[in-house]
């Protein structure tokens, strides 16, 4: 195998910057390719030498291996590591490198192409005795087929892609009534995001545990595993919450699913990172689900445990050289949990969000790690996942892992887009997480669509949004104002000064007064409720008040005029005082007029001019950020304009289309 001494990395965001952290570090020249989206991008500045290679879409981009390959050949890279994602999994790519001449950081292509078909990955684990989840992955592919093998297999089932993964072409059926409608959209999906419309069936395990091995080969046949992650705090199928060790697996377990693991990997002679998924019932019986044939975005925390680089292992096998390791060599120290920050919006179905990151200030916290793909005036583009960062905590014990990483969110600055932040402390308090007892049920059986739906609440926080308002207002107007003495700040000849705030519109409104008491003192008067707020100190972006007898430490940001976002243990919340902004033209909730969610591509419009529809109607399907999302429709009524057309690009609240809506039996009345 030919030596190399530059490596071209083949992704992008948080990903390229922690494989251009090791490589440099080991004194490789690094490149990067990068779309026009990212021509700005912390992973573009960080390399050595970076090459645009096309338009935001990845098909245009990171997805076209033909400019991916041409930019290896223009810079003279040796190798590419292709991340996770994109093309980290697809074997006619590390083919095309390996016929190009470069080393593909990265198993074979035989071993690629095998088990990145869950239904061939299935039948090769079954031949070699690892133990699967009872299913149907034969080549007849109609849909009585899957209902005839569904009966034989028992409801509920699970529809899931054969080619892919991420939760995206997976559907949990319930009856077979629903059977066909489910193997239909999981269908459409997996074409979209996989280029293969081919699906599995998979007895569903109800309230399962989500547990992954790490393993790692060499050429030379050495495979040792570098212990398990549990990964089952889980959202619409994709992780959230990982951590190492799995707070329930026994030693005996631990060496048995490493042992399956490990023999996964041999008989397909694989070499390279991979790891091996099992599904954990609560009999303590585990099935192999799949082998992902990469590096995993939760692999810190096994990083944090053992004390191994793993990208760095990845180059030196790829440089033709042992692991260097025996199994015994390798021991978990300690206890370490990732939290993945999403682009996201909890309360609208964890709807993908857009946006300008305006401040990005993670914790550097004991035992914290950040790998972030962003900075302070980054663009979160709808082109791309919504995942943007990772926050790490190492413990000697759980409980200090846990404990270190709520701190560090709630440490952590990050405006200007909404983020899942909070909802993650939320999961970090909950006493199933804390006793170690979540399984991949966690979040619907202790979040309610209610609870999700509605948000954080918090009157403490409208509190202090209104003070520090004041408060920069008034420092606003002291700068442009001639030499006034600190002794005359807050007074005035009527006594005290008191300023107007509401927050908030219509019946959901809250209106409260700021009155001056001395300087950094003030009384708040919310209804019949008066709380005196004392501000400590402030500083840009940070503040520490008492609030009636509680005193408080805050992350503010102003982001405009009468416009602030307030960070209180995690949470952020955006005011706005509709006493100082003039109010924007927009249309009551639940009206006729339906607009984009966030920026994507309608790749179906399920009506036309003139179509009577009723509420919750599906109207139209939004692709973006690899997912697909339903637009229904929130009245009864008539389409009378129709903007959106099937397959545009439509940006953030564009007019698809509107409705007339119908007269409500009150009014006919």
């Amino acid at each position: 195998m030919a030596k190399f001494n530059s490596i071209l990395v083949a992704n992008r965001g948080e990903i390229a910057l922690r494989i251009l952290t090791s490589a440099k570090a080991q004194g490789y020249r690094t490149i990067v390719i990068y779309s026009e989206a990212d021509a700005s991008a912390p992973f573009v500045k960080f390399a050595d030498e970076a090459m645009c290679i096309g338009a935001a879409p990845v098909a245009e981009s990171y997805l076209d291996s033909a400019k991916v390959l041409a930019a290896a050949k223009q810079t003279g890279a040796g190798a590419i590591h292709p991340g996770y994602g994109f093309l980290s999994e697809n074997a006619d790519f590390a083919k095309a490198c390996v016929d190009a001449g470069l080393v593909f950081i990265g198993p074979s292509p035989e071993a690629i192409a095998l088990m990145g078909n869950k239904a061939a990955a299935k039948r090769k684990m079954i031949k070699a005795g690892v133990v699967c989840v009872p299913g149907y992955e034969g080549d007849e592919q109609t849909d009585s087929a899957f209902v005839r093998e569904a009966d034989k297999i028992g409801f509920p089932i699970m529809v899931k892609a054969a080619a892919g993964g991420g939760g995206r072409g997976m559907r949990l059926v319930m009856d077979n009534k629903d059977l066909v409608d489910a193997l239909q959209s999981a269908r459409s999906e997996a074409k979209n995001a996989f280029g293969s419309d081919e699906l599995i069936l998979e007895k569903a395990v109800m309230r399962p545990r989500h547990v992954e091995v790490q393993i790692f080969a060499d050429q030379s046949g050495n495979t040792v595993h570098f212990g398990e992650r549990d990964c089952s705090v889980q959202r619409r199928h994709q992780k959230v919450i990982e951590e190492s060790p799995c707070p329930v697996l026994t030693e005996e377990l631990r060496v048995q699913m490493g042992a399956a693991a490990v023999e996964a990997a041999r008989s397909i002679n694989y070499v390279g990172a991979g790891t091996v998924e099992f599904l954990l019932g609560e009999d303590d019986l585990f099935y192999f689900l799949e082998m992902n044939t990469r590096l995993q975005v939760e692999h810190p925390v096994t990083e944090m445990v053992t004390g191994v680089d793993l990208v760095a292992l990845q180059i030196k096998v790829a440089q033709g050289e042992d692991i260097g390791l025996e199994q015994s060599d390798i021991s978990l120290s300690g206890h370490a949990i990732e939290a993945r920050l999403y682009a996201e919006d909890v309360s609208q179905d964890f709807l993908p969000m857009t946006g300008k990151v305006s401040l990005w200030n993670p914790s550097d916290g004991e035992g914290i790690r950040n790998d972030a793909g962003i900075e302070t005036g980054s663009e979160i583009s709808p082109f791309y996942d919504p995942m943007i960062a990772k926050v790490i905590a190492w413990g000697e014990t759980r409980d200090i892992a846990i404990n270190r990483l709520s701190r560090a969110l709630k440490e952590t600055q990050l405006f200007g887009v909404t983020t899942n932040k909070g909802f993650i402390v939320d999961i970090l308090n909950k006493e199933t997480f804390i006793n170690g007892e979540a399984t991949t049920a966690f979040i619907a059986e202790n979040f309610t669509e209610k609870q999700l739906s509605e948000g954080y609440q918090s009157s403490t926080s409208v509190v202090i949004a209104a003070v520090l308002d004041y408060e920069n207002s008034a420092q606003s107007t002291r700068a442009k104002s001639l030499g006034i003495s600190d002794e005359l700040i807050n007074w005035s000849t009527q006594g005290k000064l008191t300023s107007y705030y509401k927050y908030g519109s219509d019946e959901d409104a809250v209106s409260l007064t700021v009155s001056t008491r001395t300087s950094g003192a003030y009384e708040v008067c919310i209804g019949e409720d008066i709380l005196e707020v004392t501000v400590l100190e402030r500083q840009p972006n940070r503040a520490k008040l008492v609030v009636g007898q509680q005193r408080v430490s805050v992350s503010y940001q102003l982001s405009a005029p009468g416009c602030i976002d307030i960070d209180l243990d995690g949470h952020v919340l955006s005011f706005r005082n509709e006493f100082s902004v003039a109010k924007q033209a927009a249309g009551e909730a639940g009206g006729g007029r339906v607009i984009a969610p966030m920026h994507g591509t309608l790749i179906e419009v399920s009506v036309k001019l003139g179509d009577h529809v009723k509420k919750d109607d599906k109207l139209a399907v939004l692709e973006a950020m690899k997912m697909q999302h339903d637009i229904l429709a929130q009245v009864s009524g008539v389409i009378v304009e129709l903007e959106g057309e099937q397959g545009a690009q439509i940006s953030k609240d564009d007019l698809i289309l509107l409705i007339e809506p119908e007269e409500s039996e009150d009014k006919k009345a």
